[in-house]
């Protein structure tokens, strides 16, 4: 089926028809994957657990005390808790490990009915450049500035914080931070990633030339304040890639997932650069569905968030899971409808995660990387290293680690600066504190080989570099590629085009009137004082660049009057609505860790994009 969008002469609003084509799409869909893969449930009994030591996804961030993760790097892509004190909050330690994020986003505000959980965004994906990326950072593909731009939601699950009921698409949910009685909540997030820098495995892209998309569920398995969480599975996550059968590649719970649910397979939808996809999010009584309809090809991928597809919440008491059928949470889009454990405030998001990328000249400290999931897939990738030398790091420079996986001491730590890295005050990784402990993982250019289950296989990288993502979770000494000013989409052909946006539209076709910009990067800068907001900004204090909103008149994507772009200025831009002064302040009453704005009219639809802002 393919969708028509709408004349570029009609009134914005009129894109109310797409949104309710491809929502009634999805909800088709839904049905359809409740029977299909029915069959999913079938392994799925109540007290579902993997033996002890066998990997799973029990803790997203990959430090739980019992269980090792199936993919260790997928600490990039989880949610970003917060500790919860009498109403305000501070950084999130998962086992001694801090596990903050650097999130850019565009939260969405409404009162309307169904706003909260009924919405469709139209989205075209970036265009590599023809040349292949450099060391230097003068020639940069999407991967290297984003790993995955993705839309958020708050769900239900009331095994987890605070471990509460929760009626589904009802605003009756309390969601104050610090409040007792706030339902328990889940953080959605569909997630798109880039290609060109594979395996998923132990790394972030799912091919080498097209793009793919996964629904991913994160819960915490904590108590009121962030009290007696279970160590075993702090932070369990949901994951499954968005298949054109909708049936999940391997299993998607937290205590089944296997090296299959991060490979995917031949049903997983693949995009091409440069296709516009229409993006819905619904939750019909099947369960919460996301769905991408490929404009541009007539493809389109889904998954329903369903025990019938193996989806599972998770016990406090023993990490056991048990089938779960996850919905949405809030009836409305409301600026208190959030989930108050994460540290973005959101609501329905529209964000990019960055800081995950460092180029280098090439790359040392070999350790190689290996997996092999309890009923016997395996995944092996001996080219894997620590240190990035060279490129981001300065030319011939070395970079951080290596990193002992014994003792978790390290060599040459460093952290955030006032006027860029400096020495981090401890060589130990697992201390909780804000450093970047080692480079890794890291890969060299050109091909390298792998083993899948036994049998050879290769996977090229286009210029060698490093995700920061093994010892720590991010570049917290803000020197990658993310942080550099001349390394964003601003029209020159040696970048990557920008991510276009147009939306979110509601269920009633009409787009959201406010928003509210913001950023969780405070958490993860060693001089930011997330108590008293002192030090807290963007971008974070060393920084060279940070990336903003943008919007333009002449993209129109889907006929709309304005076209939102994130990166840097473009010729085309019409309004930067402040550049980095659009994500506001720190949000000391309730995490300083946080920059947020005040609600503003939707600049989409509010005619500020006529001139800059």
């Amino acid at each position: 089926m393919r969708t028509r969008l709408s004349s570029p002469r009609g009134r914005a609003w009129r894109l109310a028809i797409l949104p309710g084509t491809v929502i009634a799409m999805a909800c088709q869909l839904a049905v359809a994957g409740g029977t299909t893969a029915g069959a999913a449930a079938a392994s799925a009994s109540p007290g579902v657990l993997p033996s002890h030591g066998a990997a799973s996804e029990l803790d997203c961030n990959g430090w739980s005390q019992a269980y090792p993760s199936v993919k260790p790097s997928l600490r990039g892509l989880c949610t970003d808790p917060v500790q919860v004190n009498d109403g305000s909050a501070s950084r999130f330690i998962d086992n001694n490990w801090y596990v903050g994020h650097d999130e850019p986003s565009v939260k969405f505000i409404s009162a309307a009915p169904g706003s909260g959980n009924t919405m469709t965004y139209l989205m075209k994906v970036p265009v590599e450049p023809k040349r292949a990326p450099t060391a230097s950072g003068s020639v940069t593909d999407y991967g290297e500035l984003s790993i995955a731009p993705w839309f958020g939601l708050p769900l239900c699950d009331p095994l987890s914080y605070p471990q509460n009921p929760c009626t589904p698409d009802s605003d009756s949910n309390q969601s104050q931070l610090g409040n007792p009685a706030a339902a328990g909540d889940a953080f959605m997030e569909l997630q798109l990633y880039p290609p060109g820098f594979g395996s998923f495995v132990d790394s972030f892209s799912c091919s080498r030339t097209q793009w793919c998309a996964a629904l991913t569920i994160d819960s915490l398995e904590c108590k009121f304040g962030i009290t007696d969480c279970n160590p075993k599975c702090e932070e369990p996550v949901n994951f499954a890639y968005l298949q054109t059968n909708g049936v999940p590649a391997g299993p998607p719970s937290p205590q089944e997932a296997d090296i299959a649910t991060m490979l995917g397979n031949r049903n997983t939808l693949k995009i091409n650069p440069g296709d516009v996809l229409s993006v819905s999010e619904s939750d019909p009584r099947q369960g919460f569905t996301a769905a991408v309809h490929d404009v541009s090809t007539g493809r389109t991928g889904y998954m329903v968030a369903s025990a019938a597809n193996g989806f599972m919440d998770t016990s406090i008491t023993d990490c056991s899971g048990h089938p779960f059928t996850f919905h949405a949470e809030y009836n409305t889009a409301s600026q208190q409808n959030q989930v108050p454990w994460a540290a973005l405030e959101g609501g329905v998001l529209m964000e990019q995660e960055i800081g995950h990328f460092e180029t280098c000249g090439s790359v040392t400290n070999r350790e190689g990387f290996s997996q092999t999931s309890p009923d016997g897939q395996s995944y092996a990738d001996p080219e894997v290293y620590q240190t990035c030398v060279g490129g981001s790091e300065g030319r011939g420079d070395v970079g951080e680690g290596p990193c002992s996986p014994k003792t978790a001491l390290c060599a040459n730590s460093q952290t955030q600066g006032p006027d860029g890295p400096q020495a981090c005050p401890t060589d130990n990784a697992a201390s909780g504190q804000l450093c970047e402990f080692a480079d890794g993982y890291c890969f060299p250019k050109g091909p390298r080989p792998v083993t899948i289950d036994g049998q050879p296989a290769e996977e090229n990288w286009p210029v060698a570099g490093c995700n920061a993502d093994q010892y720590q979770n991010g570049d917290l000494d803000f020197d990658g590629i993310s942080y550099q000013p001349g390394t964003w989409p601003n029209g020159s052909p040696d970048h990557p085009t920008a991510t276009e946006y147009a939306g979110p539209f509601q269920r009633n076709g009409r787009p959201y009137p406010a928003v509210q910009f913001e950023t969780d990067v405070g958490g993860s800068s060693y001089l930011c004082d997330t108590t008293t907001g002192a030090g807290c900004t963007a971008p974070p204090i060393g920084a060279k660049f940070y990336p903003f909103f943008s919007l333009n008149r002449v993209q129109r994507l889907g006929g709309a009057a304005c076209t939102w772009n994130f990166g840097n200025v473009l010729p085309i831009t019409t309004a930067d609505l402040g550049g980095d002064a659009q994500y506001g302040t720190p949000d000391t009453a309730r995490y300083g860790g946080t920059i947020i704005s005040a609600p503003r009219p939707n600049p989409e639809y509010s005619g500020r994009c006529a001139g800059r802002a």
